[in-house]
């Protein structure tokens, strides 16, 4: 089999992964034949300010056809290695999965879902130790980066319609939730968020999310919990992934560096008893679908095991009115209980809010699953007051309110509302 270990940025060394491809050679079953090798995409291009996710995609085909010709692969990435790589299987293989050259695609804490750190800028993120061992980012992939981005969007939406299995390739995705204290920034609280591996949250990580799509009626209807008049928001789509993706919590790892790095903290003293190294090597074990399903399950009851209870989901909104255009400016609440109120929501429920700088139509909540469940009592809903809310031309504010049990509460909701413009 041969694996490849991608190294990005200006990475010419073989040592971001520690020893963990070592590690790998010594403890693989001999069946595997690993044969590994590294794909330095600093070779290929360069990581200034205007160089995209999109082209760093690029490059890696380059790479590929260069160094591995037309042969099988599985590859092993490492942040923002993930997202690259998906992006290229998107490109050139997303209307034919069958086709690409890949089997196994294991992705150590990637940003899927963005980083909360992305949005600090670029100067800041470059000195914290946390990020890519203090190498410092291009503004265009901090951008692809940021909680929310359209990047992040569009890519995401086609991860819900592959069917990976009938194509041969088995996706995997292995994330920490420890923070080492030694790269905790005492000027960014984000470096020691409850949830993450210091970088990435695990919610972020995570593959398996849902997308609904929520449209707003002309009439109004008098359900506000303010005893107020507003339009209705219907579900008009919901969509989760045709396949779930096998998802681990790797316990006592970080995102970076040798002390507890998910994989550079990995030795050849240490290696057999690192859950990480076990982990891959179950994944590059799998060969068919039933593999695949019984490895899922082997990690989803280690990770209810490392969690503990313990339960964090965010929820990316992006509104636009009835036109397509980006609604900037509004107010949003979430909804609880049986008379739908925000009041009935626990205290330190919302654990963190941001607005994506680019796109000032979206908002990334981060959550307490377990307190918001609590109070649920199996309803959820939104309000959403866009405006201007009055004038010559103006929005009129909106209201969600789910059926009992209709919409769970999974690690990642994309949540599209599209308004109706009155006036």
């Amino acid at each position: 089999m041969k694996l490849v270990f991608v190294h990005g940025w200006s990475v010419t060394g073989t040592d971001t992964y520690g020893e963990l491809p070592q590690a790998l050679t010594k403890l693989a079953d001999t069946e595997l034949k690993l044969d590994i090798q590294h794909i330095h995409l600093g070779r290929y291009i360069s990581f200034n300010d205007e160089v995209t996710l999109e082209d760093i995609a690029i490059a890696f085909e380059a790479a590929r056809l260069r160094e591995l010709g037309d042969e099988t692969f599985s590859v092993i990435t490492h942040s923002t290695g993930g997202p690259v790589i998906r992006a290229w299987l998107e490109r050139y293989y997303g209307k034919s999965l069958i086709q690409a050259p890949l089997n196994h695609l294991i992705m150590l804490a990637p940003a899927n879902h963005g980083s909360a750190l992305a949005q600090i800028g670029k100067s800041r993120v470059s000195r914290l130790k946390a990020w890519f061992d203090g190498v410092e980012p291009g503004q265009r992939v901090l951008d692809w980066l940021e909680l929310g981005s359209d990047g992040q969007h569009v890519l995401n939406l086609h991860w819900l319609t592959y069917s990976f299995s009938e194509a041969g390739i088995f996706p995997f995705v292995l994330t920490g939730e420890t923070i080492d204290t030694s790269l905790y920034d005492y000027m960014n609280s984000y470096t020691a968020e409850a949830g993450s591996d210091g970088v990435v949250r695990s919610a972020a990580a995570n593959m398996n999310f849902s997308y609904i799509r929520l449209t707003q009626e002309a009439e109004l209807t008098c359900m506000g919990f303010e005893g107020d008049c507003v339009s209705r928001l219907t579900l008009a789509e919901y969509k989760v992934p045709l396949q779930q993706c096998a998802f681990e919590i790797i316990p006592r790892a970080s995102h970076s560096q040798g002390v507890m790095g998910i994989m550079a903290s990995v030795t050849h003293k240490n290696a057999s008893k690192k859950r990480v190294v076990s982990s891959i090597l179950d994944c590059l074990s799998v060969g068919n679908s039933s593999q695949y399903a019984d490895v899922s399950q082997a990690m989803v009851l280690r990770t209810d095991k490392v969690k503990k209870k313990q339960r964090h989901s965010m929820l990316v909104v992006r509104v636009t009115d009835d036109l397509g255009h980006k609604v900037t400016d509004f107010d949003l609440y979430l909804l609880s209980g049986a008379d739908f109120n925000p009041g009935k929501l626990p205290k330190g429920f919302m654990l963190d809010k941001q607005k994506n700088s680019q796109n000032g139509n979206c908002i990334t909540l981060y959550l307490d699953t377990n307190k918001l469940v609590s109070a649920a009592e199996g309803k959820m809903g939104f309000k959403i007051v866009p405006r201007p809310d009055s004038g010559f031309s103006y929005y009129r504010t909106a209201e969600y309110h789910c059926e009992p049990k209709q919409v769970s509460l999974d690690t990642v909701f994309l949540l599209f509302c599209t308004g109706v413009k009155a006036g």
